[in-house]
């Protein structure tokens, strides 16, 4: 079976649940975290609801001199591997730095850092030929999001493979896919990895409400976040990120890790179809999802539940319930589904492994997170979505997916290592 790639190690920055504790407590408790938008006046946007992280840089420790040359989402990201660092229990002084390496995801990058120099540099639009001398020395440093990757590596002492992977809203699920296979390869022998973002500007906002890709419902913002309901009408945006330690099965047992979940197997496919639309049969979502189930060595039915997701635009819905029932057959109506979406908002590349986390923390628990805010489901959306309240569970294998703009489609299969065989 070659070398099988476990998670010891698990940190969260998430919307209402700053702490990998208190993020289990939200899911479980099906609390919601969207909220009107604070960050800058948002009254002349269409969409005016936001998934905001109540988020201190000084009390996680980062100096002054990090909270200005660091982007917000490069502070979450140093932030959540700190925690998973210290959750995994590895000595990470005694590693050798060159087999130690950092994967870490974005769709955005320092968006909200560029967009405030911009605005400085060049009068706040008014100036066509901008002022360099306005810009801080340490601009480059925002305007390269290889940079998050470089701030991860320099906190935990890595020195081995260093990547920022970005593949739209599959950046979290493929970043960590990444990781696995570096591992498996030989190429490290324990993973830094995870993925993080802090996308909510202006320039963000505006991007979604051309599309219309962001909800309206801005009169409840509480409840604004609605998968598979009836009345849903687009996604709110969010921010956040999740880390990870990820090492080697057996070197984990031998030191006595508390092992979260084996990442058993991972897929990733492009539709080649359009930008933003997807294909109402989900083939290649239900593509991802079966090579992910073969890389597993496991059946459509050893899935005990699939943390979808769930982002709570129509197409989406429909596209990726198709899926579930190309994939995995009649198991599809038997298996919960859920959308932590409804709690947390979606932060585009971070989400991914923001699922992830949720994903192995239902393993830890045997329960399954709730799909807030659906109380009048879909018609034509008839699986098990799980909705309102949180459900006790037998979880011993999870299919987490992920779906990007661009085409994307990725799918990952976590397990309790005990349910594989050789």
């Amino acid at each position: 079976m070659g070398r099988r790639v476990v998670i010891t190690g698990i940190g969260v920055l998430a919307p209402g649940g700053v702490g990998t504790r208190q993020f289990w407590e939200q899911l479980s408790e099906g609390r919601t975290a969207t909220r009107r938008l604070s960050f800058f006046d948002a009254s002349p946007y269409r969409s005016q609801v936001a998934a905001e992280v109540d988020f201190d840089p000084r009390a996680h420790g980062l100096g002054e001199s990090d909270i200005e040359r660091m982007d917000r989402a490069a502070q979450f990201a140093v932030t959540t591997t700190g925690e998973a660092v210290a959750d995994s229990g590895l000595d990470f002084a005694g590693l050798d730095p060159h087999r130690v390496g950092v994967t870490i995801g974005s769709a955005v990058g320092a968006t909200i850092s560029l967009e405030n120099e911009y605005r400085r540099v060049s009068d706040d639009g008014r100036l066509h030929l901008v002022d360099h001398r306005l810009a801080p020395a340490h601009l480059y440093n925002q305007f390269v999001p290889s940079s998050f990757a470089t701030d991860v590596a320099w906190s935990v002492g890595a020195e081995g493979p260093a990547t920022v992977v970005s593949t739209g809203c599959t950046s979290g699920i493929d970043a960590v896919g990444h990781a696995v296979e570096l591992i498996r390869e030989g190429s490290a022998d324990v993973m830094v990895t995870g993925a993080t973002e802090a996308p909510i500007s202006p320039i963000t906002v505006a991007c979604f409400d051309a599309i219309k890709a962001t909800s309206v419902h801005n009169d409840d913002p509480e409840h604004a976040s609605r998968p598979y309901d009836r009345s849903r009408n687009g996604f709110v945006l969010g921010e956040g990120s999740a880390g990870f330690v990820l090492e080697e099965l057996e070197s984990a047992r031998r030191r006595g890790a508390h092992i979260y979940a084996e990442i058993a197997g991972y897929s990733s496919r492009c539709n080649g179809y359009h930008m933003t639309g997807l294909r109402a049969d989900g083939a290649e979502m239900a593509e991802a999802i079966t090579r992910a189930l073969e890389e597993a060595r496991l059946n459509p039915t050893d899935i005990d539940y699939v943390n979808a997701h769930g982002s709570g635009t129509k197409q989406n819905d429909r596209h990726e319930t198709a899926a579930f029932k190309r994939s995995l057959g009649d198991h599809a109506y038997r298996v919960p589904v859920s959308s932590i979406k409804s709690m947390v908002g979606h932060s585009l590349g971070a989400i991914g492994s923001i699922e992830i986390a949720a994903s192995a923390l239902a393993m830890e628990n045997d329960a399954v997170p709730p799909t807030a805010n659906l109380h009048d489901q879909d018609p034509e959306l008839d699986l098990d979505y799980v909705p309102l309240t949180a459900r006790e569970h037998r979880t011993d294998t999870v299919l987490t997916v992920g779906s990007g703009f661009g085409g994307f489609q990725s799918a990952m299969v976590l397990t309790r290592p005990e349910r594989r065989t050789a």
